[in-house]
């Protein structure tokens, strides 16, 4: 199976200078625990609700902008790759989403571990898990 089968798209993504407050509200809008941040329609970087929680609220003082907690260098994979591929490469990063872009590295869609549990294989979902939660 690939990883186009699985993917969730459209993919919610923002701009770099998107506030945190904003990402946090449109999180919660559209019930997503991941935004992609792009620029020029690049993927260059990725929010999760935990970075707000564990980077932006602990220090937080007022708002800021998207691009001062999100993740750089966001791991991706293609639609064209297998979804086992896709799941090493995961557990090889020790993450749970992988950002699906074209080849022209647009956002084509977003792969998380729940996405193969649900749709593909449970027992390839929880060896994935495994590794991505292995102490290293």
């Amino acid at each position: 199976m690939f990883v186009k089968s699985i993917m969730r798209c459209p993919v919610t993504t923002v701009g770099p200078a998107a506030s945190v407050r904003a990402v946090a509200a449109l999180m919660t809008e559209c019930d997503i625990g991941a935004v992609v941040v792009c620029e020029a329609e690049q993927v260059v970087g990725i929010v999760t609700d935990r970075d707000i929680v564990t980077r932006y609220l602990p220090n937080a003082v007022s708002d800021v902008a998207i691009a001062a907690i999100m993740t750089r260098g966001v791991a991706t994979c293609r639609p064209g790759q297998t979804v086992r591929e896709a799941a090493n490469r995961m557990g090889d990063l020790q993450i749970r989403r992988l950002v699906v872009v074209d080849e022209a590295g647009a956002v084509a869609g977003i792969m998380s571990l729940g996405d193969i549990a649900n749709d593909v294989d449970e027992e390839l979902a929880g060896q994935t898990l495994g590794e991505v939660v292995e102490t290293r």
